[in-house]
């Protein structure tokens, strides 16, 4: 009996991650099965961002960026959640 080995098995691992940068910190904010949820969540936090453009402005503080990369699960921080999408307007962000 032979045993087949999936080609696929490094692809399995990864995930797609939407990373917040504020400065020179950056926090990984979603993991999403697939590039297209990735995009649509990176897409969904931007609109959130604009939206309180305004506040941000008048708080004086920076509006987070973000970008979308592929992430092996193995590389996620250990005790890594999700980061709200307005997060960063409570302290969250850090």
């Amino acid at each position: 009996m032979s045993e087949i080995i999936s080609l696929s098995t490094a692809r399995d691992d990864t995930v797609w991650a939407v990373v917040a940068s504020v400065g020179r910190t950056s926090r990984i904010a979603e993991i999403c099965p697939s590039r297209f949820a990735a995009l649509a969540e990176r897409a969904w936090r931007e609109q959130q961002v604009q939206a309180y453009a305004g506040l941000l402005r008048q708080s004086q503080r920076p509006a987070p960026h973000y970008s979308v990369m592929p992430i092996r699960r193995a590389d996620l921080p250990r005790r890594w959640r999700p980061l709200p999408a307005l997060g960063f307007l409570h302290g969250q962000f850090a």
